[in-house]
């Protein structure tokens, strides 16, 4: 008997993470829609290598979803383990259902910070200096579901014009994801774009993190050509979400997974949060609780 135990433990250890995966045979990731999705895609690639040799899943699936609202449902209906939100989108999902995911992590800024901005970018050419230079003009919003891209601006740029957006700017727009607004911007189709942004280190490097800074290191738009208008307060960070329909475990070996990253593979990390940043860092559902209320208070669930 104790020949045939100590013969089985010997099996598992070889098995070695493939142990962890025993009940969980493809591991389905949600990706936040409004970029480009050959780049998504090809940022996640590297994470889906290190789940499958970390944990020994037969299967890691990427889903690229075209808007936020695909991560947001796919989570609430199961059809999703793992996503990185935005806070506004957590809100969405925890409005709906609280115990539908657990937040385990969020990223931490190089000044030490886990928050980020709302920033509002015009072209150069515009005349556009401040928010106050935009009144009646057209204001960019990146996606329903995005906290900088909507929720925020929509809330904050009030109290700088003490008017309402739908009545100070002459029209709103959604433009289809950050990607496209701060495109929309560089193309003169809206005025103003707000955008997320670590709003630290160097504009000419559109700052170091953010939808502003990815595409200024892709070389697809030249921050010569843009100017800062607008700058919300400090917004939470958005979480690392774990679907709790998998065993309870399963957030605590993927907070340590995730934890372990930058520094196993600093490469794949930059890639994946697309900017500069120190780590990630434990966070909790309170976090979030202004957000949600803010949700609630405007947009709802």
């Amino acid at each position: 008997m104790l020949k045939r135990i100590l013969l089985a433990t010997a099996a598992l250890l070889a098995l070695g993470a493939n142990v962890y995966a025993a009940d969980i045979k493809e591991f389905r990731i949600g990706i936040l829609g409004g970029e480009n999705e050959a780049d998504r895609l090809r940022n996640y690639a590297c994470l889906a290598d290190h789940l499958k040799e970390t944990f020994g899943f037969e299967k890691v699936s990427l889903f690229p979803a075209a808007d936020y609202n695909g991560v947001i449902q796919g989570l609430l209906g199961g059809t999703l383990d793992f996503a990185e939100l935005g806070a506004a989108g957590y809100a969405g999902v925890f409005l709906k259902d609280p115990k539908a995911v657990t937040p385990i992590l969020t990223t931490q800024q190089t000044d030490g910070s886990t928050g980020y901005y709302s920033i509002g970018l015009a072209r150069k050419d515009s005349g556009i200096k401040t928010i106050m230079d935009a009144k009646g003009k057209k204001l960019g919003y990146a996606d329903p579901d995005s906290t900088s891209g909507y929720l925020i601006p929509l809330t904050a740029i009030p109290n700088d014009t003490k008017m309402a957006n739908d009545q100070f700017f002459s029209a709103t727009q959604f433009n289809g994801g950050h990607e496209n607004n701060l495109l929309a911007a560089k193309d003169g189709k809206v005025d103003v774009a707000v955008d997320d942004s670590s709003g630290i280190g160097n504009f000419n490097d559109g700052f170091t993190s953010g939808t502003f800074h990815k595409l200024v290191a892709k070389g697809t738009v030249d921050p010569a050509d843009l100017v800062e208008v607008w700058r919300s307060p400090l917004i939470p960070n958005g979480p690392l979400v774990v679907s709790n329909r998998l065993s309870a475990d399963w957030a605590t070996k993927l907070a340590d997974f995730f934890t372990k990253l930058p520094k196993s593979d600093a490469k794949c990390f930059a890639a994946l949060e697309g900017g500069d940043f120190t780590g990630y860092v434990p966070v909790k559902p309170e976090f979030y609780n202004a957000i949600i209320a803010a949700r609630k208070a405007t947009i709802g669930g």
